[in-house]
This record gives C-alpha cells, sequence and structure tokens, in this order.
C-alpha cells in the first residue's frame, strides 16, 4: 500500500490491487472545495491517469460529508467583485469524464452543488444508505454549473433531471439509486468495501486500454445514433483484435482458466493544460480542463 506522506493533504492519495483512493481532506468545511483542494485534485487525477500500476480510482470524503460544493470564501469574492471576474478561478468542471481509467464516486454523506458535479463526472457512484444528494444552485440564485445541464439529463433522464436542477431540492441516497443518480445505496459501513469490491475488480480482471476505449464510446456514441455507433464500433473492434495483444490474452486465459495478464495504459501523450474530450460535446468542451 502506498499513501500520502501529508495527512494535511486538501486530498489524500492511496494505492493498493491497482486502485488509488483520492479523499477529499477538509473535513471542517465538508469538504467544501477551494482552490487548494480542486488544484491537488487535478493533480493527483493526473497522476493516477498516468501511473502505469493505477488501473481504477475511488473518490470518496473524510468525515460526514463527501461534498458540499464550493467554499463559501469563493462565493464571496464573486460578491465582492460585483460578478464572476477572471481574476477569480473558476472551479473544475468534468475532470472525471476524461481520466481514461474507471473512477468510482463513494459518496459518504452530504454531497451537493459542485460535489454534486464531481459525483457525476464519475462512471459509477455508489453512496451510503441516508446521504443526502442536492444540485441546490437555484436555492442559491445561481444555475447549472460545468456543464450539469449536458451531464444529468444522460445519467437520469429529462424528467428527473429537471426535477433536481430546477428545485434544488434534496434527495436521500434510497431515492437517488430509483432515479438512476447512484448505482447503489449500501450501508455506511459497506460503502468503501463496496468501492473496493468493484474497483480491484475492474483492476484485476479488465484490459486498461479497453476500459479506455468503453469510455471514450460512452461519451462520444451517447448523443450520436445507433448508425454511428455500430461504425465507430466496427473500428474499434478491429483495432482492438488486431495483432496479438490485450486481445489474444483476454481470450487465451479464459481458455486456459488463468488470470490475464494485461498490458497498462502508457502516460496520456500530450499531457497539456486541458483535458482532451470528444469534440461531439460541443460547445461544453472548452469549458472542460484537461488533464
Amino acid at each position: 500500500m502506498i499513501r500520502t506522506d501529508d495527512a494535511s493533504d486538501t486530498v489524500l492519495w492511496e494505492v493498493e490491487d491497482g486502485v488509488a483512493t483520492l479523499t477529499l481532506n477538509r473535513p471542517e468545511t465538508h469538504n467544501a472545495q477551494n482552490l487548494d483542494m480542486e488544484r491537488r485534485f487535478q493533480e493527483l487525477l493526473v497522476r493516477a491517469d498516468d501511473d502505469p500500476e493505477v488501473r481504477a480510482i475511488i473518490i470518496t470524503g473524510v468525515g460526514r460529508s463527501f461534498s458540499v460544493g464550493g467554499d463559501a470564501t469563493m462565493a464571496k469574492d464573486i460578491i465582492k467583485a460585483g460578478g464572476w471576474a477572471e481574476s477569480i478561478p473558476h472551479p473544475m468542471a468534468q475532470f472525471g469524464i476524461s481520466v481514461r481509467k474507471p473512477v468510482v464516486a463513494a459518496i459518504n454523506g452530504a454531497c451537493a452543488g459542485g460535489g454534486l458535479v464531481w459525483a457525476i463526472s464519475c462512471d459509477v457512484r455508489f453512496a451510503a444508505r441516508g446521504a443526502k444528494l442536492s444540485a441546490a444552485f437555484p436555492r442559491r440564485g445561481c444555475v447549472a454549473e460545468r456543464g450539469l445541464s449536458w451531464t444529468l439529463p444522460r445519467l437520469v433522464g429529462v424528467g428527473h433531471a429537471s426535477d433536481l436542477l430546477l428545485s434544488g431540492r434534496t434527495v436521500t441516497a434510497e431515492e437517488a439509486a430509483t432515479m438512476g443518480l447512484v448505482n447503489r445505496a449500501v450501508a455506511p459501513e459497506d460503502l468503501m468495501a463496496v468501492a473496493r469490491e468493484w474497483a480491484v475488480d475492474a483492476a484485476t480482471n479488465c484490459a486498461p486500454t479497453a476500459m479506455a476505449t468503453i469510455k471514450r464510446q460512452l461519451q462520444e456514441d451517447s448523443h450520436g445514433n445507433f448508425a454511428s455507433a455500430l461504425a465507430r464500433a466496427a473500428d474499434e473492434v478491429l483495432i482492438a483484435t488486431t495483432g496479438a495483444g490485450d486481445f489474444r490474452e483476454g481470450f487465451m486465459s479464459f481458455l486456459e482458466r488463468r488470470p490475464a495478464t494485461f498490458s497498462p495504459l502508457p502516460p496520456h501523450p500530450g499531457r497539456g493544460g486541458t483535458f482532451t474530450v470528444p469534440a461531439d460535446l460541443g460547445s461544453e468542451r472548452d469549458a472542460i480542463p484537461n488533464l
């Protein structure tokens, strides 16, 4: 097990069994997001995405909350400036979407505003029973931030998205599970075990390149038509099955009844200051920082 050396970090880092756990660590503020936390979070997502030993990622929080969104200090700065200004850093956008590895949210408690945005940017969400989730924005006189009006309807449907975004009401993990906002609501004491079981299974048994490609397929095909999805799938299958790579290893390990040994992902090519996201995402892509 490898973990961060500094318990005062705003986000803690731990790696075990091929899974990196990023733990939001401002419990005194219910893990409210400030600039230090956002920078640290981005830094660790880059590290996890590029580390060949990491094949899946879990995000959770210290204390009673996952994250209640933006720190009140940031809101005060905006009010003091008379509105949003270039001098006020914009919170991070949908980072989890562009990480090539599967990202699991283990929602241990309150998850609101920007915290909900971070959770929704993950691929899979488990929540502790009784945890409360809320978009909250209209109750603070704000609007759907960071592409939430695009991501949320694709996750729960337009009806549920309208309910959550227009009312800003709070739902429990149990209700969130019925609408598809979280994959499963579990006993609080079982939350990390459930999240780790899913992440370790993916890290151990799934090919990193295949998972990265499937994440891209899900993003690109979620708003296209069936014909384009079929055409893209044919291209990807040709790439995946050419040569003696992961496809051969996966098939032969199944026939030989042994664990597969898949190739790790290489470091992200040409890592820059912003995430690379599919161009099909439209104008949202300009607002999505890149790992």
